[in-house]
């Protein structure tokens, strides 16, 4: 670790005691008990898709090894067991009160207890009876095929998201965009091009047989803590951690985890990072090239490989070998000296996983990044063996599950015919929206109905006030929650918003299932609300999706409301979704399984050929903008930068649990983290305040932290800096580069 500059922070290592502290005070809070008993049900935790629990317990992972919980999944947990909202609560406080609330003040609002609908005109939120709801979106469900359009993330069930696309596709409609859309879908869209899936080919059992992690665009330690302990015990036996990521991660160069207590207390944590290279963000491709370029001219790459189980090989290596160091170089910002010695140690590790995050894929050529990749994991021969692959790592619990339930608009054609079948129709051809296309339209007035499943479209997107237009201009939205986020407040439709409150995962009252990022499928058991019935109406969403479909289609061609049982739409995924066969039998068995045909231990792959399919990637052009460009003058002093947006340390995804940040020394959320070389270049100081200007809109009044980031890269939390960009857009999967954004900060 010697390369590593020094890293200014209060504590030595992340994890640590300051999780002990965490668990600790809400082990001793008022709803200890229920949230120690929650930990240790029997389902699939709420955070991150490496995912714990399900029929081998709470703290249990699919390797069977104990204390695998996290303070992400505490926070979850804590957050859904919160009392219900008070009865008059919508009465007392107006719609243009509720948006001046944070993401942090919404979630901390309480759990959603009955359905809720704003009208058009109105200014407060009004309750219902599932009755009106069910009336409304019978009329709403009525639209034109292509006017329909549902949203949804991975905080549900894959009964929940199969029964969603089958209601959606029921209609006509192949509108069903996903959380996935704005975060791994180059990911999937690359590697299912290059190795015809579209997941990790990496098990957990398999990850724990590598010597060498190439970790990539993750901050890991605050988004999926468990995969630390791979990292910690990988290490322990004798492999290499490589970090390429622009900022330094405090969690990535030492880790102190829970997991391992005593080594914890006695040598404050574990090395993480054995090199960590801070490239400039969006140019992954520049460096895999030139890993690649390196691999080659160390006489490092398996040739007998390529030529038995890769197509378009000699392409790939002729590229690199023809580009020029100093393009490679002064593309990525890292020395052909740091390159080489990466290069080295991936070239004389015997089993190597590449494993990324959004870092990578939050990029216009994200699909492009995977595909660079891949050509280093095939050229080194680690594709297709134990503990060797491609391991991209999901955010959401269950994101990985919706997509394999078809929750898609890129549906594999087995699943379409099955579906066919099921459905007694073709399915429609109409190409659907993903994530950014669905924006694109609504905002041109092309979607009339929108179903959220969970999620928070409003604050997920790029430049806000555009969301928000779209959404304004959908006249009946229906967002399905557990409790309230900024998008029900800002996201609002034309004509009626409703919000539908259900129970979470364990509250569920039958069993259901869900998929980690590496391919497990866990049996969640029923459970039980803390929240009163006699002042609560939940529902689950089975019961909300089948009745629903139920009042536009009754029995035809399937009997809607027999869906409510979640056995039988187990039953329906075996038949119509491949590799999910054992689902059929998971109620009698209880055997949880790892999905057929994605996880590799030899190099056959899901192609047409068998064979992996190579691509050559160009190196991107890359350049910042002018002040002119922001429409101030060049005399105006201030600093143009890369702006990379993320998460806080105690943040999923758009629900901010915790405002400060205090391995990144951020006290709250309106910072800017900055190199110390910008702050005195362009004539800042550390805590000053700033303004921050993007190609969509500004903050103002934001505090300058100074910290281990690249010279010319800045980091901003979203979602609160998302108002600043118009991103640009990955043209092969609709990603946004959330992670490159040109901003000039200034006095």
């Amino acid at each position: 670790m010697d390369n590593l500059p020094e890293i200014k922070s209060n504590s030595p290592a992340g994890g640590g005691l300051p999780v002990i502290q965490y668990w600790v005070e809400k082990t001793l809070s008022p709803q200890g008990l229920q949230l120690w008993q929650t930990l240790n049900h029997k389902s699939a935790c709420l955070s991150c898709a490496w995912g714990t629990g399900g029929q081998k317990g709470g703290f249990v992972n699919e390797a069977g090894e104990y204390l695998q919980r996290c303070a992400k999944s505490v926070e979850a947990i804590a957050a859904e067991l919160q009392p219900g909202i008070k009865p008059d609560f919508f009465q007392q406080y107006s719609i243009s009160e509720l948006q001046q609330l944070t993401s942090q003040e919404c979630d901390r609002l309480g759990r959603l207890t009955y359905p809720l609908i704003l009208r058009s005109g109105s200014s407060h939120y009004q309750r219902i009876s599932w009755e009106e709801v069910y009336q409304i979106a019978t009329q709403a469900f009525s639209s034109a095929p292509e006017r329909i359009a549902s949203y949804s993330s991975g905080r549900s069930s894959n009964e929940a998201a199969y029964l969603l696309q089958l209601l959606v596709r029921s209609l006509g409609s192949n509108n069903l965009a996903d959380c996935s859309d704005l975060c791994h879908a180059p990911s999937t869209v690359g590697l299912k091009k290059v190795f015809g899936s579209g997941t990790s080919m990496v098990s957990l059992e398999s990850l724990k047989h590598s010597d060498c992690i190439v970790l990539i665009g993750s901050n890991a330690p605050a988004n999926h803590p468990r995969l630390m302990n791979e990292l910690i015990k990988l290490r322990e036996r004798g492999g290499k951690v490589i970090v390429i990521n622009p900022q330094i991660e405090i969690g990535l160069v030492k880790f102190a985890s829970p997991a391992f207590p005593i080594k914890s207390l006695l040598t404050g944590g574990s090395d993480i990072s054995s090199l960590y290279l801070q490239l400039i963000p969006g140019s992954d491709v520049a460096l895999f090239v030139g890993l690649q370029k390196s691999l080659i001219e160390q006489n490092l790459i398996t040739t007998e490989y390529l030529k038995s189980y890769t197509q378009n090989w000699q392409q790939v290596v002729d590229y690199a070998n023809n580009i020029s160091w100093d393009n490679i170089t002064n593309t990525c910002g890292l020395s052909q000296e740091e390159i080489t010695a990466t290069a080295y140690l991936i070239g004389k590790s015997e089993n190597v996983v590449f494993a990324w995050a959004m870092g990578v894929t939050q990029q216009a050529n994200g699909v492009d990044n995977i595909f660079s990749i891949a050509n280093t994991a095939l050229i080194t021969g680690n594709a297709g063996k134990i503990g060797a692959g491609t391991m991209p790592i999901r955010g959401h619990s269950n994101v990985q599950g919706f997509g394999s339930m078809g929750v898609t608009v890129h549906l594999r054609e087995e699943i379409k015919q099955a579906l066919s079948k099921l459905l007694g129709k073709p399915l429609s051809e109409t190409p659907g929206y993903h994530t950014r296309d669905l924006i694109e339209a609504a905002e041109q007035g092309k979607v009339e109905t929108l179903f959220c499943l969970g999620g928070n479209l409003y604050a997920a997107n790029p430049d806000l006030q555009q969301a928000k237009q779209a959404l304004s201009q959908i006249e009946t939205i229906f967002y399905v929650a557990t409790k309230p986020n900024l998008g029900h407040f800002h996201g609002l439709g034309k004509t009626q918003t409703l919000i539908l409150p259900v129970f979470n995962r364990f509250e569920n009252p039958h069993k259901t299932t869900t998929e980690s990022g590496n391919n497990f499928v866990r049996l969640n058991d029923e459970g039980k609300s803390h929240l009163q019935p006699h002042n609560s109406d939940l529902i689950s969403e089975i019961e909300l999706i089948t009745e629903i479909a139920h009042r536009l289609h009754g029995e035809n061609p399937i009997n809607w409301r027999k869906l409510q049982d979640t056995v039988y739409v187990r039953d329906l995924i075996a038949k119509t979704i491949p590799g999910y066969e054992k689902i059929g039998e998971i109620d009698q068995t209880k055997e949880e399984f790892i999905i057929a045909g994605r996880i590799l231990e030899e190099p056959k792959f899901s192609t047409s050929d068998g064979k992996a399919q190579m691509f050559v990637t160009p190196l991107p052009q890359l350049s910042l903008p002018n002040k002119s460009d922001f429409g101030v003058s060049e005399n105006q002093s201030g600093i143009v930068v890369i702006l990379g947006t993320g998460r806080s340390y105690s943040q999923h995804n758009t629900v901010v649990y915790r405002s400060e940040d205090k391995y990144r020394n951020m006290p709250h959320r309106h910072c800017i983290l900055m190199n110390s070389l910008d702050i005195k270049k362009a004539g800042f100081q550390e805590h000053q305040q700033v303004t921050v200007k993007g190609n969509a809109g500004e903050l103002n009044n934001i505090e300058i932290i100074c910290g281990g980031i690249r010279e010319g890269v800045a980091f901003m939390f979203y979602p609160e800096a998302n108002i600043l960009f118009k991103a640009e857009i990955d043209p092969h999967s609709g990603t946004p580069a959330y992670k490159r954004v040109p901003v000039f900060v200034y006095g």
